[in-house]
């Protein structure tokens, strides 16, 4: 099967407004893609269409958690440029709390946003996708394919990807549709900076971390070649890789180096 090309193509991408998102629209940007930015950061968006100064690019305010916001993006989207080739659910959010103390709304939020936002925004663009032979990139997590300790929601959320998403390639098969789930591991980026604690409100303590953080750029990069080629899943960096690895063959090691490497950032109540 040949590679991809994204020359003309339409790219659109949710939480476009920094970070991975950003980076990932760069990226595609200098192959010649035709950008679709969504997010609900005004100003990020204002900054990320800064960045692509000379391309051509849509930016658009757009809460995934909203199907009328994902339907209206998808028509912005055909009105501008008649066609939607690729889909980036990158859009996402993260608690750190231990389970017995976190609220179930915040539960109920993580997966608002990671599972149902990228649920709902394939919903909407999902025929012009088909149409195009296109491809739906998932912004999954090593904590999608493994445990991660103190983050048991957005652990759930992004399993919950993988769950719904390679069921979609399986029942898309003979479109041409194609799937590519994304699993990076530690990345340098404000994304943990938002994260949520156990009442719903911003974590102020710092996090524990595994191995050197990847940059936006390096995922974005990565994530851009695997696409290219057709990869069905991309995972990581080496720890990502050592992580999605040991899991599988050596569950009760994973579990205890995780741990040992994790635990000090969280209080856990007796």
């Amino acid at each position: 099967m040949t590679d991809r090309s994204f020359e003309n193509r339409v790219v659109m991408i949710t939480g476009a407004a920094g970070g991975i998102g950003r980076a990932i629209a760069q990226r595609f940007a200098r192959a010649g893609a035709r950008i679709v930015a969504l997010d609900v950061d005004d100003s990020g968006l204002d900054e990320t269409q800064r960045a692509l100064t000379g391309r051509e690019v849509l930016g658009l305010r757009c809460d995934i958690t909203r199907a009328e916001d994902c339907e209206a993006a998808a028509r912005e989207a055909l009105a501008r440029f008649g066609q939607i080739d690729v889909l980036v659910n990158n859009a996402g959010i993260v608690h750190r709390s231990a389970f017995r103390d976190t609220s179930v709304e915040v539960f109920r939020r993580v997966m608002e946003v990671n599972f149902f936002g990228s649920l709902q925004m394939t919903k909407a663009a999902l025929e012009p996708l088909i149409a195009r032979r296109g491809l739906v990139i998932v912004v999954s997590s090593v904590a999608g394919v493994a445990p991660l300790y103190g983050r048991s929601g957005y652990s759930a959320s992004k399993h919950a990807l993988h769950g719904l998403f390679e069921s979609l390639r399986a029942e898309l098969a003979g479109t041409g549709l194609e799937v590519l789930m994304v699993c990076p591991s530690f990345t340098r980026s404000a994304f943990e900076q938002r994260a949520l604690d156990a009442s719903g409100g911003r974590v102020t303590r710092g996090r524990s971390r595994v191995g050197t953080e990847a940059t936006p750029e390096a995922v974005a990069n990565a994530i851009f070649d695997a696409a290219r080629h057709r990869q069905r899943l991309l995972v990581h960096t080496p720890v990502g890789k050592l992580a999605f690895a040991l899991s599988r063959l050596a569950p009760g090691v994973y579990e205890r180096l995780m741990v040992k490497k994790l635990s000090g950032e969280l209080e856990i109540t007796d």
